[in-house]
């Protein structure tokens, strides 16, 4: 199953350029002036985030930062990210996909923890535009796919609450996300149930077991986590261990969680599954997107009916 999930991967290098901006989106660099850490000028060094607005007369006070999934090496914007961010926008809500920075095989470009400060600033970018868009700040979650759901699971659990004393407004804005979506998402970094490519990315293959430890986020859990919605199939060559063992946290801290398990569907389907070879019956697991609508419908302001 392994080898399945490198195919994926690879496979995602071929999205990069599918996703293409529209007149009712726009661009906004996280860091104008260059993103901390840069490793160079190019775009990719350069983080962003692309927001897309419903309808005028259909929309919420909601919204969600998208982090889409491709093992830490590469973006799936397609199906992870533009499909994603139009669903949203067909339930009322605001959508902003992430395109942080990213790591290679040979550990030549970034590692942790630049891809989490990426997401901390574009949930504070977000949110500070809360007022110009016409969002609630309270109602801003943060969706992931795959290594993109390891990212989000890394927001939900260190976050920080903004730094009032600083001299850029967007930095003292919190970075906590209302609610999660998190799809067949990597979490554990440091058990049997590792999924080694992407640890290997984000860590580096020698990593401390401590750094290895720490970065295992459903060890990182407490009461303030914020309520998260979960699916994976069986099936899943990203064990479906991690989905299990990030809910059972969840509920030991008595944080609202909502998890669905599929018998087959492979990895990688998106918001739209499509027939593979690891995912012959598409049917079986079509309706999650179904089951996240009921979800943020009781989350409270988030969708539009």
């Amino acid at each position: 199953m392994q080898k399945n999930i490198l195919f994926f991967i690879i496979i995602t290098l071929y999205s990069l350029n599918i996703s293409s901006q529209t007149s009712d989106s726009v661009k906004l660099y996280l860091w104008p002036s260059g993103a901390p850490g840069a490793l160079g000028s190019a775009e990719e060094d350069k983080p962003s985030i692309t927001i897309y607005f419903p309808e005028k007369n259909k929309k919420s006070e909601g919204a969600v930062l998208i982090c889409p999934g491709g093992g830490y090496v590469a973006l799936a914007l397609n199906h992870e990210g533009w499909q994603v961010a139009k669903w949203y926008n067909a339930q009322g809500m605001t959508a902003a996909i992430l395109r942080y920075r990213l790591g290679t095989w040979d550990h030549k470009k970034y590692k942790h923890p630049t891809m989490l400060t990426d997401a901390k600033r574009a949930m504070r970018l977000l949110r500070s535009k809360a007022k110009e868009y016409a969002l609630n700040p309270e109602k801003i979650g943060v969706m992931g796919f795959s290594a993109g759901g390891h990212l989000a699971s890394c927001l939900s659990t260190m976050y920080d609450g903004g730094n009032p004393a600083h001299n850029d407004p967007v930095e003292k804005v919190s970075c906590r996300p209302t609610f999660a979506v998190l799809v067949y998402p990597v979490i554990s970094m440091s058990s049997k149930h590792t999924f080694d490519f992407s640890r290997g990315v984000l860590l580096g293959d020698l990593a401390d077991p401590k750094l290895n430890d720490s970065m295992s986020t459903e060890k990182r859990i407490t009461p303030l986590t914020p309520p998260t919605f979960l699916v994976h199939a069986y099936d899943d060559g990203v064990k479906v261990e991690n989905s299990l063992m990030y809910f059972a946290a969840l509920r030991e801290q008595n944080v609202p969680a909502e998890i669905h398990i599929y018998e087959r569907g492979g990895h990688g389907y998106g918001m739209y599954p499509q027939k593979t070879r690891d995912n012959p019956n598409p049917e079986r697991i079509a309706d999650w997107p179904e089951r996240l609508k009921n979800w943020l419908r009781n989350r409270g302001g988030l969708v539009v009916d």
